[in-house]
């Protein structure tokens, strides 16, 4: 057997038990790690230097980097959530408006940390990457809120990576 074909079907035995550990248990960072591992990004053959330089112009494309600080206002009725955005349009910085009105973990200002690219729900993420960074006394945010299956979200983020 030869080393390639080796590590070619070590590669892929990896992958294949990653893949089941994102899909059942949910660890991106690790999926994500042996995903751009499978597509040769580590290899040296000419193969995958043409996947890894393919990967490279994906994710020069990709907008926003792959990762967010983010920062939420969450609430599970519409009306509660439209008196957040009005209490934001009258100039409340976000951090206290969170506080007063979201319902979730991350009511201390809506702080939800950084995020990486997968480890959101489908509508927020866009959200999330498609805004620009800014600060909590002068937000940029989500306006309409975005609606998930948790509930309606107000998002800001405070920086990109």
């Amino acid at each position: 057997m030869s080393i390639d074909l080796f590590k070619n079907i070590l590669q892929n035995s990896i992958y294949f038990f990653f893949n089941i550990l994102h899909t059942y248990i949910r660890i991106p960072y690790a999926y994500n790690h042996v995903l751009s591992v499978y597509q040769g990004k580590g290899g040296s053959s000419s193969a995958n230097a043409a996947d890894s330089a393919a990967g490279d112009k994906k994710k020069a494309k990709t907008k926003g980097g792959n990762a967010v600080k983010v920062r939420h206002i969450l609430c599970e009725k519409h009306s509660k959530v439209m008196e957040a955005l009005a209490k934001l349009k009258e100039g409340v910085a976000f951090n206290q408006v969170a506080t007063e009105y979201s319902e979730d973990k991350a009511r201390q200002g809506g702080d939800l940390g950084w995020m990486t690219r997968g480890s959101m729900v489908g509508p927020f993420q866009e959200a999330a990457f498609n805004l620009e960074p800014s600060s909590v006394g002068n937000p940029s945010y989500t306006d309409p809120p975005v609606k998930t299956k948790f509930g309606y979200h107000i998002i800001m983020i405070e920086g990109k990576k």
